[in-house]
């Protein structure tokens, strides 16, 4: 018999536990806990620190997913190409670019072999957690690298090596597999690939302890009551979640209210980071 502490509540049910005022939902604690530690900043207009977005700007989200840095972009009026394999995550982020002051948009469906851009035509390109699914990512990169303008900035994540091999014991093996995660990145060897596709690395840095954190108990969680999880976590993200989970939300989330934690969760993102990140420039001609 499954504890009442791990049975996964129905979406109802843990709706009506999320109106409780005091209940903090994992997505707004992910999403502070981000800002936290450089991304989405409103007050500076930086999709993540070092990494500003400016009205005159052609940006290029390739693997856009949810659409979340396009539509970061889109809100400062930037001219934005989002692309992605998925031809309904392009038709629903098109459907929210329209509600911005985008200056224009267009959305490309697209493996990237090739990207169907012109070269030298982006001043930023964004990749966030898409070549560990891509077959040869130092080609993509390449790519990416064709479609800037000399003196463009990138904004490079991939899943971090270190916090990646700590799940193969307890992760399905699918998630390491086709059409999840099929590369591995150590740090060195990411920068690597980065340089040389013709770009030049300018900072490096990693976050996401609490997302690590969240998706380790999300597996043992979910391999505990169904026995085998499934293999793609992206929709785990998505409510109703495990009550551990909302009870570890809720730690974390009150922890990171504290001025005091801040070093704290610097230690931490760089120890298990759920990503690593690389910004780069493509040189000047």
């Amino acid at each position: 018999m499954i504890p009442e502490w791990l049975r996964m509540p129905t979406l109802e049910e843990w709706q009506n536990k999320a109106l409780n005022p005091d209940f903090l939902d994992s997505r707004n604690v992910g999403l502070i806990d981000a800002v936290n530690a450089g991304w989405y900043q409103n007050d500076s207009d930086e999709l993540f620190r070092g990494f500003p977005i400016r009205a005159e700007d052609i940006v290029v989200d390739v693997g856009c997913g949810a659409g979340g840095a396009t539509l970061f972009c889109a809100r400062r009026g930037a001219h934005v190409i989002y692309c992605d394999v998925n031809e309904q995550n392009i038709e629903r982020i098109s459907r929210q670019v329209g509600e911005t002051p985008a200056r224009a948009s267009q959305g490309v469906v697209t493996d990237c072999m090739p990207l169907p851009l012109a070269s030298n035509y982006a001043t930023r390109v964004v990749s966030m957690e898409m070549l560990e699914h891509v077959d040869d990512p130092a080609a993509v990169l390449r790519e990416l690298a064709r479609i800037g303008r000399p003196g463009a900035l990138y904004l490079i994540s991939v899943p971090d090596a270190v916090t990646e091999r700590m799940q193969i014991p307890f992760a399905p093996p699918e998630y390491f597999q086709k059409p999840n995660h099929i590369h591995i990145f150590e740090r060195d060897e990411l920068a690597e690939l980065v340089s040389d596709a013709g770009l030049e690395v300018v900072e490096r840095s990693s976050y996401g302890f609490f997302w690590n954190l969240w998706l380790c108990m999300y597996w043992v969680c979910k391999k505990a009551v169904e026995g085998t999880p499934e293999a793609v976590s992206h929709d785990a993200a998505q409510p109703p979640y495990f009550p551990l989970l909302d009870d570890w939300t809720a730690l974390w989330g009150r922890l990171i209210s504290l001025p005091e934690a801040a070093s704290m969760c610097r230690a931490l993102d760089a120890a298990l980071p759920r990503s690593q990140i690389i910004i780069a420039r493509k040189p000047l001609e």
